[in-house]
């Protein structure tokens, strides 16, 4: 009796050599602009934060940052003298200077929220959120840091690839083109762009002529090199929209994955820097720290909630020390997905119940939408989709496609008129047959 002979074993995949993994990694970092839903929901979640904290305080605002400040004119501009901080509120001690700056701070968070031509707009939030707080400094919880910091950062992403008027917009000059069998770079998008950049040269030449007051010189070469670019940019795609728009976009890319880095770092330095210093105090060593601030009127929005969780020596245990372990924690478990997701979610609700507990929901938001950088990209489209099916149903109307996005197109690209099943942009190869690898940001 003849036996079959065994099948043969299949062949090891053969390995990448670590020069193709390198030109991979490179195609990568240059081709695309990375995490575009999570850098789209930092867009959303600051000037979110920003604008609830500016209307909130305008009945207040002259108190805090104008001409009634306790914190003088005259104190801010010698401060201004000594640490060269920016801010256009030093241009005049007038009232009516400073409601405008107050108010196209609060246009600027709405436009960026809306995603309204980000690139420049972005700019603008960045300038307001400046002259603000560096006009009186001891105004803020904490969670103005952060939003001073990011409000630098998002200038150089791509954060209106999603989710924004401009990917609304970037789909419908897609859709005209191809129905008209024209190049994109054919189809105008309208006067506003141009009208806008030649708005803020203004407000630059204004910057340089108060250039001794306007702060550090280098913010006012940043500013005039972003304003300078956008010219380039404009008349590359106009009018040599080959190689060099290419070369530009690249150059985008490198900017707006570098800026991710950077965010990404910035979280992990807040939490790994404040669990360490948590671990160096008594009142943390002993599990008693979370139980001073409930008993500060202050910090008690809600003083009967605030006397529950107080009067349990297990919970402000548990809560204090878990409050530690997560911190110092999180920055080791990138690299592992599943844990990674776990503390997140703890930390977000961490951040809820300190907006709750203690009557911070400015901080508590702003931390919040820096931790949603390591959101996985899945849930934000899941997400995505759930706010857009509600919306449909909200306004009676049939549901509109899904919103995708084209990281190649640098003016904030979104969503092309696509099925709903297209995936998202950063999880398509370059081939678009399937995924690709997995990156921190998910």
């Amino acid at each position: 009796m003849n036996h079959p002979s065994p099948a043969p074993a299949p062949a090891p995949a053969p390995r990448r050599s670590a020069d193709r993994r390198l030109a991979a990694a490179v195609q990568k970092v240059t081709a695309h602009a990375l995490g575009p839903y999570q850098t789209a929901v930092i867009r959303i979640g600051f000037s979110l934060t920003w604008l609830l904290f500016l209307l909130r305080e305008w009945p207040h605002r002259q108190e805090l940052y104008g001409p009634d400040s306790p914190w003088s004119w005259e104190m801010g501009q010698r401060l201004i003298a000594e640490n060269h901080s920016f801010t256009a509120l030093m241009w005049s001690d007038g009232r009516l200077w400073f409601e405008i700056v107050y108010g196209l701070a609060v246009l600027s968070a709405v436009l960026l929220l809306l995603g309204w031509h980000t690139r420049a707009v972005s700019v603008l939030f960045m300038a307001g959120v400046l002259s603000l707080q560096n006009r009186s400094i001891f105004m803020g919880d904490g969670g103005d840091n952060v939003v001073h910091l990011m409000a630098l950062y998002l200038v150089f992403t791509r954060c209106g690839q999603v989710w924004s008027l401009d990917a609304r917009r970037a789909a419908r000059t897609r859709a005209r083109a191809a129905v008209e069998g024209l190049p994109e770079e054919s189809v105008g998008s309208g006067p506003v762009g141009p009208l806008l950049w030649i708005v803020l040269g203004g407000f630059l030449m204004a910057a340089t002529w108060f250039s001794d007051v306007s702060g550090e010189g280098w913010l006012l070469l940043l500013l005039w090199v972003l304003w300078l670019g956008q010219a380039l940019w404009w008349l590359v795609g106009r009018y040599a929209p080959g190689e060099p728009r290419t070369l530009l976009d690249v150059i985008a890319n490198l900017a707006h994955n570098a800026t991710l880095v950077v965010i990404m770092a910035e979280v992990c330095l807040i939490y790994a820097t404040a669990g360490w210093y948590k671990v160096q105090g008594s009142r943390w060593q002993d599990g008693t720290a979370l139980y001073y601030p409930l008993q500060l009127d202050y910090f008690s929005p809600w003083p009967a909630l605030s006397d529950l969780m107080g009067s349990s020596g297990t919970l402000v245990l548990l809560v204090s020390y878990g409050t530690v372990i997560v911190q110092v924690a999180f920055p080791f478990t990138l690299f592992h997905r599943r844990i990674k997701n776990v503390l997140l979610a703890m930390m977000m609700l961490e951040h809820a119940g300190i907006a709750l507990l203690l009557g911070l929901p400015f901080f508590s938001l702003a931390m919040i939408t820096a931790d949603a950088v390591f959101l996985p990209t899945v849930f934000l489209v899941w997400l995505g989709g759930r706010v857009a099916r509600g919306r449909d149903r909200l306004l009676r109307r049939p549901p509109a496609a899904a919103d995708g996005g084209d990281p190649g197109d640098p003016e904030n690209p979104g969503h092309a008129d696509a099925p709903a099943a297209r995936l998202p942009g950063q999880s398509r190869t370059d081939e678009g047959t399937g995924p690709g690898p997995r990156t921190l940001v998910g």
